[in-house]
Order: C-alpha cells, then structure tokens, then sequence
C-alpha cells in the first residue's frame, strides 16, 4: 500500500489536505486489517513518503506553524491522532513510553537522535522508572519510526525540528509513567 502524492493524468502534486486525506484512509485500511505491530509498521511505511511531501511540510509545518501540538487528523474509527509538531531550539526528553498505546515519529526537518531505553526497574508509587540505553539513532528528514506500546525511547533536538507524530489514542487524555536514566 502506497500514498499517491501526485495526480495519475499529468503528473501534477496534490494539494496537501488531499495527501493527508489519501494518508488518513490508508492508514486506516492498515490498521483495521492488523490492529497490533503489524498495522502500526505499515502506517509509519505509508507515513514516510507524506514526510518528503513538500506540500504537505508546507501547510502543516510551514514557517507560519510554531505550535508545538497541532491535531490535523483524528482517526474516527480507531481514535488515533495525527500531529504536527513544531520545536524550537535544543530538548532532550527523559526516557517514555506512550503508556496504553503506541506512537509513530516521522521527521519532516530537522535531525532528532533518538535512544532506545530497557526497562530496569519498574515505577512504583511516586517513584519513577528506571531504564539504561540500549540503542541511539538519528532520525533524519523524512524517517519515520514506530514505538509498539511500552516501548520507552527518548528523543534529543540540538536545533529547530518539525514532525508529524501519530499516537495510538490522544496522549493529552492518558496517565503515563515517569522514568529516568538507571
């Protein structure tokens, strides 16, 4: 399953709502025919090509779009949210995961190094997690990567970046753990 970004009879680009729309549709064909890591792996595919989209990086992350949270899709059916996200400046975030549910990282510019984290101990009451590093990767202009539920990672920005991230469910209504560094 691919995402048409241009027109079949003469070769034009389709405006940006219309890819988001073909993405939105695919997306959810794939996760209703594989709702578990399955379907979640073939949704960050489709989402890689909307990634080199210059139209789409246009009208959802363009010059004009410095929120840091903007929800442009909200699946109907199975609820998960597509956003575009603008951060400014240097971040590093302590190791998550995206409790209940799973989330997609795609990158549209900017360079983000994410780390993998294992699991060492387990939050337990007020205190938080704890987790060591396992892997570090850079994700580049037009990556994405998915993160199956549980899956704690933690992303570092040393300059301005703009993604499109999908959560499983929208994470401003679930309760998640805290971790730190081991």
């Amino acid at each position: 399953m691919t995402i048409d970004t241009v027109e079949a009879k003469g070769g034009k680009p389709v405006a940006a709502e219309e890819t988001l729309r073909r993405f939105a549709t695919a997306a959810q064909a794939a996760y209703a025919a594989d709702p578990g890591p399955g379907g979640v792996e073939k949704i960050r595919a489709l989402l890689e090509p909307v990634l080199r989209d210059k139209a789409v990086v246009a009208r959802y992350l363009g010059p004009d779009n410095d929120e840091t949270r903007t929800p442009i899709y909200e699946d109907p059916q199975f609820g998960f949210v597509v956003l575009a996200h603008v951060y400014k400046g240097v971040a590093k975030a302590p190791p998550h995961d995206h409790g209940p549910t799973w989330a997609i990282y795609g990158q549209a510019t900017g360079v983000t190094e994410m780390t993998e984290w294992k699991l060492e101990k387990a939050p337990a009451g007020n205190e938080p997690g704890r987790a060591s590093p396992v892997k570090t990767y850079r994700l580049e202009p037009g990556m994405a990567v998915a993160y199956q539920a549980g899956q704690l990672h933690s992303p570092k920005r040393n300059g301005d970046t703009r993604l499109i991230r999908i959560e499983g469910a929208d994470l401003m209504k679930v309760k998640r753990k805290a971790f730190k560094p081991a």
